[in-house]
């Protein structure tokens, strides 16, 4: 997870006039005279080329930056026990959101469906998979098969969802508040604010959002009014429970039960408004939480 998070981002430039709506329509695009419309080929491959070009600018600046050391020869890593799965939490998110903003912008060409689909979806596993490639290499990390099960995990929820559904109905969010924890060690969880958003996982919530009138549609429930359940760990001050522990902090893990809001299920003709909805969409909004740990269940009347 440690470069995942600003690919997501890295895909938004793309996408101020494009992206919508988490529903996918099963007919293919009509002009207003009903005549069925071909894929727009031309913007496709524009859309691909421009994509290409910004992950692979995104990568390199990302990589000079971050493997400080020389490349050495190709090694695994089990690192399923670090950061009490947090940072396989961020692997699944990242994924899910570069598949479902690859997906809109595909859908906007005029492809099929399923073209559509298969393009998000490996699109969630391809744009990670040179990370981790390049963790392999590296003599400070190591291939991380944990990681790459996250990457497929992430773009297997967006595809299941639609492939089922024709729509999203449980979404992945993230949300993140600043700790104290990461001055006690600000080169592994951030010297500055801009950093630890990133790195210091004790302030990132990771949810999964989801409508009961989306399931029940004769409910009466609105299908923007969401449930949320969040995942959230504390006093992790290094990669192992144990070295935290020889630190003087005792780690634990973090439940929460909150209420959202999915942005794109509100009702509005304002494409404008349709699009920051989309965006938005990848954030929990802050709101009153329920958090459940080992040391019992503590109310948060404004939790983000």
């Amino acid at each position: 997870m440690r470069l995942s998070l600003p690919l997501v981002f890295a895909f938004h430039p793309l996408n101020p006039v494009l992206a919508q709506t988490d529903s996918l329509q099963t007919e293919p695009i009509a002009n207003d005279s009903g005549q069925t419309l071909k894929p727009n080929y031309a913007l496709l491959r524009g859309i691909f080329a421009a994509q290409s070009v910004l992950y692979l600018g995104t990568i390199y600046g990302l990589s000079k930056s971050w493997y400080k050391n020389p490349l050495t020869k190709f090694t695994f890593k089990d690192d399923t026990r670090e950061w009490l799965q947090m940072d396989k939490m961020g692997h699944v998110y990242t994924s899910y959101q570069i598949a479902r903003h690859t997906a809109e912008l595909y859908r906007k060409t005029g492809i099929s469906k399923r073209q559509m689909l298969v393009y998000g979806a490996i699109s969630g596993i391809i744009f990670q998979t040179p990370i981790e490639i390049l963790d392999g290499f590296s003599p400070d990390y190591g291939f991380s098969p944990g990681d790459m099960i996250a990457n497929i995990s992430g773009s297997v929820i967006y595809l299941g969802q639609i492939a089922l559904w024709n729509e999203v109905r449980i979404q992945p969010k993230f949300s993140f508040h600043y700790t104290s924890l990461s001055k006690v060690r600000p080169e592994l969880l951030g010297s500055n604010r801009s950093e630890s958003w990133l790195k210091d996982y004790n302030g990132q919530t990771y949810w999964f959002s989801g409508s009961p009138g989306t399931f029940f549609k004769n409910s009466g429930w609105p299908s923007w009014l969401c449930f949320s359940v969040g995942y959230g760990i504390h006093n992790m001050v290094s990669a192992e429970k144990g070295k935290s522990i020889e630190r003087g902090y005792r780690p634990y893990r973090q439940y929460y039960l909150s209420l959202d809001i999915d942005l794109t299920k509100i009702k509005t003709r304002s494409k404008l408004v349709k699009t920051i909805g989309f965006f938005a969409n990848s954030i929990k909004i802050p709101a009153p939480a329920l958090q459940i740990s080992k040391k019992g269940i503590d109310f948060k009347p404004f939790y983000f």
